[in-house]
């Protein structure tokens, strides 16, 4: 049984600091509930669905050099910075990006984390799908890609089978912030989003994260076999 925090609705932006405690509170609740079973509330998965604020964030293993301004200057940095737990490189975070943070213990699904991120990306590619916008994989990279553009990136921290973090879908953001980073540490292939997408496709009006959100609902719910039970803001 899986519970669905909205958030990716209208112009709310959710600070990166405030999802990212609500992860660890989710998380520590469900480590809590494995040896301890009155932990009922903990049983349950979770899946957050946001916006941000202007947001930078780094992975464990991120390289200096794929931040292309001074993280010792906040008061000139073009967002906030965050150094977090998850796997990958720089990444970006802001308004027009849908972000989806699952809280699942993979027990639950399958004990691989490779499937996971597999998972994930498919989750992505089905949000496309109704919208007219075929999306795909490149061969030894994570995220999905359309027409050679990454328009969405995919980080996670696994702790004991106990998932956090997630995937960033582009929408329609502003797009010059990823010229101060080099996002995902590829630099030799350029992020795109799904509003340019369907532009290129002579499609006309602007898509709106609210459009898009629930067709991932959706998608998420078919990817993992899962209803998702109840909304909560």
């Amino acid at each position: 049984m899986t519970e669905f925090a909205g958030g990716g609705d209208g112009n709310r932006l959710t600070p990166y600091q405030d999802a990212w405690d609500t992860q660890h509170r989710l998380v520590d609740g469900k480590l809590a509930s494995l040896a301890d079973s009155s932990h009922e509330k903990a049983a349950f998965d979770s899946l957050l669905l946001v916006q941000h604020p202007p947001t930078y964030t780094l992975g464990t293993g991120s390289t200096p050099s794929n931040i292309l301004f001074d993280p010792n200057d906040p008061q000139n940095a073009p967002a906030e910075l965050f150094k977090t737990e998850r796997g990958g490189e720089a990444t970006w975070h802001g308004p027009g990006q849908l972000v989806a943070y699952p809280v699942l213990d993979l027990r639950h699904y399958k004990q691989d984390l490779h499937w996971y991120l597999r998972a994930l990306e498919e989750v992505v590619i089905r949000t496309l799908a109704p919208l007219g916008v075929r999306g795909g994989r490149e061969e030894g990279l994570t995220g999905v890609w359309v027409e050679g553009r990454k328009v969405a990136a995919v980080g996670v921290k696994v702790k004991r089978w106990i998932t956090m973090h997630g995937v960033a879908l582009n929408i329609d953001p502003p797009m010059e912030y990823f010229r101060h980073i080099v996002p995902c540490g590829i630099g030799d292939r350029p992020v795109g989003s799904l509003q340019e997408a369907w532009e290129r496709q002579g499609k006309t009006g602007k898509l709106q994260v609210q459009d898009v959100t629930p067709l991932m609902v959706k998608a998420f719910e078919e990817v993992f076999g899962v209803a998702l039970d109840s909304v909560k803001d």
